[in-house]
């Protein structure tokens, strides 16, 4: 019996992260991942009071996003490849 796994919007999964860091990869089933990158956006958040947080904040921001589009297309191209 094949187990048929849920196709992921890489769209949604973009807008997810864009309005919170690791959402994205939450939906994409990456859970650990996700509550990871909250984390760290957390810690940069406190960081923006030493001023680096100016810095790192905005990339692991541009990063999650970046990245739960990817993840979401390369499940989408493995589902493709097993149907």
């Amino acid at each position: 019996m094949q187990t048929m796994e849920t196709r992921r919007d890489p769209g949604i999964a973009a807008v997810l992260s864009f309005f919170v860091t690791g959402l994205g990869q939450i939906y994409n089933g990456q859970i650990g991942k996700g509550i990871l990158f909250m984390a760290v956006q957390f810690v940069n958040v406190l960081l923006c009071f030493v001023l680096i947080g100016l810095i790192t904040f905005p990339l692991m921001w541009i990063y999650g996003i970046y990245d739960a589009h990817q993840t979401a297309t390369e499940a989408g191209r493995r589902e493709e490849v097993v149907a």
